[in-house]
């Protein structure tokens, strides 16, 4: 049963995108837990899936998350064997981290995915393209 928000929350864009946010990282829960994965989890592959091999701190930059909040994700990810992490050749300070292929294999199931979540969500892909970028206008600096 749907509940209505006060006046004075209707008032509230903070509220309706912190409400919007729930709903999506809820809906990518199931179809991401039949993969194994987080949300953040799913996150990181994505961006990983877009470069053979990447310094860590292009991913955090990528995703806009520190190292302290990345470090755990990637180590998480290593252990099940979905990325693997060295540090780079030209620059010993850099740490690289690519796709296994049993992460490039999780990665060409992200198609599935993003179907899937369209239709949890029920918005049209015009919708969701406008929605895409009102939010981008917020938060790309």
């Amino acid at each position: 049963m749907a509940t209505l928000a006060t006046p004075v929350l209707d008032d509230l864009i903070c509220f309706d995108l912190y409400a919007a946010s729930r709903r999506v990282t809820a809906a990518y829960r199931p179809i991401l837990g039949e993969l194994g994965l987080t949300y953040p989890q799913y996150l990181v592959l994505v961006v990983l899936g877009a470069h053979d091999e990447i310094p860590i701190k292009d991913v955090g930059r990528e995703l806009r998350l520190d190292h302290a909040t990345l470090s755990p994700l990637l180590r998480r990810l290593e252990r099940d064997g979905l990325v693997t992490r060295h540090r780079s050749p030209d620059d010993e300070r850099a740490v690289l981290v690519s796709l296994t292929e049993a992460g490039r294999s999780v990665h060409e199931r992200f198609g599935d995915v993003h179907c899937r979540i369209a239709d949890a969500l029920g918005i049209t892909q015009e919708q969701a393209t406008q929605l895409r970028g009102l939010l981008r206008a917020l938060t790309v600096s």
